[in-house]
């Protein structure tokens, strides 16, 4: 059990497991210490539960070395700024989100449009030396769907994968979450680049709802108790740079109702570093990665990009915008070539448009390669 309050004089404890056996009048007894992870590179290939503990019916953990779950705060002024790309190999990120070592995004999208086929897309492209891979709240069969289909054996091989499934205790999903960010805080300390994704922050918040409503906190906005939005910062903080290593974080948020407003999205977007919005839109086309080119932002992509780079990304979001300011005149035959020269470039240029930003989940995109099309492009 864990404290997670005081109420009248008593302590407030609340379960890491389950509760069978459990009477009143058991003993109680104070460990004195915090949860402590086993670290070190004998944990790249594995899967473990959200305590850090291996569920993979592999060997145990050859490890002596172990990290606290606690949070370090990390002094601002320490922080290395962002001056280099971390490639994703996912032509629309790499292209018009450019992602910087050290940056923190959050991937917003609404159930089945790709999240994870995405997530898994990235962890096999990426260029960072390893992932860590939070999978919080997730339903039982798509943990080994995601392990086996979307990161296959490749994208494993170079990540430690941490698991709490819907069934878990609340507080589980919880320390899932901090045990995972004490891993990539590991080999970030080692000089590593990190990849770190979550998914999903939603869970998180739901989990932490659950446990201030059962300590007396009162709900605010749709139900969210003060204690999630004190925990969100103090969660997406301890990713970033240090003066020693990245970790570059991405954080996926399950929109409700596709509504990109609602709480938890809006109290994250205004933390992070920019965000990727997939769309439900793209996905009905089967346009997949379903990015919403104009709808997502990367705020350090001038600090990691070519001036020819972010020029040409700034010319196909206009034309992107144009075609879809008139789309409905196009597509009922009503526009009228020559009428406007932009428009007829859109419409010139927008399949080949959309060919660049669809990647076959198989394919890596060379960076160098993808920025060369986007400028050649452009410039049609």
């Amino acid at each position: 059990t864990e404290v997670v309050g005081f109420k009248s004089n008593k302590v407030l404890l609340m379960p890491l497991g389950d509760m069978e056996g459990l009477r009143p009048g058991a003993t109680v007894v104070n460990s004195g210490g915090q949860i402590q992870v086993k670290v070190g590179s004998e944990l790249l290939g594995r899967v473990l539960d959200g305590l850090g503990r291996p569920i993979d019916e592999l060997s145990p953990l050859r490890t002596s070395k172990t990290y606290s779950t606690k949070i370090k705060k990390i002094n601002p002024l320490t922080r290395k700024r962002i001056k280099e790309p971390l490639i994703m190999g996912v032509r629309s990120i790499d292209a018009f989100t450019t992602i910087g070592k050290g940056q923190r995004l959050g991937i917003f999208a609404g159930s089945g449009v790709g999240k994870s086929t995405a997530l898994g897309m990235i962890a096999r492209n990426t260029n960072a030396d390893m992932n860590v891979i939070a999978l919080i709240g997730e339903r039982g069969r798509e943990v080994r769907e995601f392990i086996e289909n979307s990161l296959g054996p490749e994208g494993l091989s170079k990540s430690v994968v941490v698991v709490a499934t819907s069934d878990q205790p609340s507080l589980v999903k919880i320390k899932a979450a901090h045990v995972a960010t004490s891993i990539a805080e590991y080999f970030r300390d080692g000089g590593r680049d990190v990849l770190f994704m979550l998914d999903s922050l939603t869970r998180i918040a739901m989990a932490q709802r659950e446990v201030g409503l059962a300590v007396g906190e009162p709900p605010a906005t749709r139900g969210y108790t003060p204690s999630v939005f004190a925990l969100m910062p103090k969660l997406l903080e301890r990713t970033g740079t240090t003066d020693t290593g990245t970790i570059t974080g991405l954080y996926t948020v399950l929109v409700e109702g596709d509504d990109f407003n609602e709480p938890v999205s809006d109290t994250v977007r205004g933390i992070l570093d920019g965000h990727i919005l997939l769309s439900r839109e793209l996905a009905h086309r089967n346009h997949y990665p379903a990015v919403d080119v104009l709808g997502s932002i990367s705020r350090v992509m001038p600090e990691v990009s070519a001036k020819e780079h972010i020029e040409a990304a700034g010319k196909i979001r206009d034309l992107l915008a144009t075609y879809n300011k008139n789309a409905d005149l196009i597509n009922i035959g009503a526009y009228v070539t020559g009428t406007d020269p932009k428009i007829d470039r859109a419409i010139r240029l927008n399949d080949e448009i959309n060919n660049f930003l669809q990647q076959p989940t198989d394919e890596k995109a060379d960076y160098p390669e993808t920025v060369n099309r986007l400028i050649e492009i452009s410039q049609r």
